[in-house]
């Protein structure tokens, strides 16, 4: 079991997304545990329950504290191994191949940062990984906590009703997902293709990878790129 444990200053933003639909499956199979930990729970300031502080050097904004994030790694962490993500703007681009890797891992802790960003101390001698969700910038690192594990869990084996599904996803062999019909197979005049009604399944593998080339040619070639 993949067991994740996500420190942030906003706890309640994740109950909605992680009670729900695959992600609530996944946790009641035991394929995965998520464990929300409010960071403010970990500061020395017990009164205000402070976790950030002025950048030294002056700048806008402030600076979330060393001291909070390292304790609440080491309280979180006990005596497991573990692999310790950051979501950050400078960190490396997230994608479906990264997802694969991290679930080779048993235990991850993701730190969602806030405002202007973390103590470099946490980065040097706490971090493992950097990870970024794309090349924009967002309010926390709530969301991109969200998506990562939202990615990662639905590759574990089980989690998913069928396992071909994966198989058949985005972004597998560097391409895009083709187009799907559904019933009825004609909807006021627009016809699913003959194809797909033939029962001809090696006909209907062709013409879906076919599509899928030429969906990926148009709008992601650049993950054609990737591949060669």
């Amino acid at each position: 079991m993949l067991r994740f444990d996500i420190i942030t200053i906003f706890p309640d933003m994740f109950g909605p997304i992680l009670n729900e639909s695959i992600m609530k499956r996944a946790q009641e199979k035991k394929k995965v545990a998520i464990h929300v930990h409010d960071l403010r729970d970990y500061t020395d300031d017990k009164k205000h329950r402070k976790v950030d502080d002025r950048p030294f050097g002056g700048g806008p904004g402030m600076v979330m504290m060393a001291q909070p994030l390292f304790d609440a790694v080491k309280a979180i962490k006990g005596k497991r191994k573990v692999k310790v993500i950051y979501t950050s703007p400078a960190g490396k681009p997230f994608s479906q191949i990264h997802a694969k890797r991290l679930t080779s891992f048993k235990n991850l802790i993701i730190i969602c940062g806030h405002y202007e960003g973390i103590d470099e101390r946490v980065r040097e001698h706490l971090v493992d990984e950097e990870i970024s969700v794309g090349d924009y910038v967002l309010t926390g690192g709530e969301i991109p906590a969200m998506l990562i594990v939202d990615a990662v869990t639905r590759l574990i084996p089980g989690v998913l009703g069928q396992e071909e599904s994966l198989v058949h996803e985005s972004f597998e062999d560097n391409l895009l997902e083709g187009p799907q019909y559904t019933r009825p197979a004609n909807f006021r005049g627009k016809k699913v293709p003959d194809v797909l009604l033939s029962g001809n399944h090696k006909a209907i593998k062709v013409w879906r990878n076919t599509k899928a080339l030429a969906k990926t040619k148009k709008v992601r070639p650049d993950l054609l790129e990737k591949g060669r």
